[in-house]
């Protein structure tokens, strides 16, 4: 396998891994110049993956949410970022890696999570410096 196809196996597979899927339309809230570019040209790459940003005022599958320490109240964030969700729909909540500016401790979003009415389904390394988390409403309340 070249190392070209490997790049796009292991896209495919972050991608998977965050819960986009193919036609989903996808929010990206927070955005700024620390977010991690190449996993944002991968998720807008994916097959039939449309990434709008925040002025968006339509429906979408999934919510990409950069989110750091000094942002604000992650609760607030995750309300206001259920708002443009499809029934079945997910944020992904991005924040940076330990040891990196902004760093947003689990035990915040393990607390944030829950208060906002979601679940926290996985935690995967999105890039060298960003972690992702899915959070879902819980399958009672979809």
């Amino acid at each position: 396998m070249s190392a070209t196809a490997g790049q796009a196996a292991d896209q495919h597979d972050l991608a998977e891994r965050l819960g986009i899927k193919p036609g989903h339309v996808v929010q990206e809230i927070g955005w700024d110049e620390d977010c991690d570019e190449q996993l944002r040209d991968m998720i807008a790459a994916s097959d039939g993956v449309e990434l709008v940003d925040e002025d968006y005022d339509d429906v979408v599958d999934g919510v990409l949410l950069w989110w750091r320490d000094f942002d604000g109240d992650l609760v607030d964030a995750l309300v206001d970022a259920l708002t443009p969700l499809a029934d079945g729909g997910y944020i992904v909540l991005l924040t940076p890696k330990a040891g990196r500016e902004g760093h947003v401790e689990p035990s915040e979003i393990g607390e944030a999570a829950p208060t906002a009415g979601l679940s926290q389904t996985s935690t995967v390394s999105a890039g060298r410096n960003w972690s992702a988390s899915r959070l879902v409403a819980p399958k009672a309340r979809r």
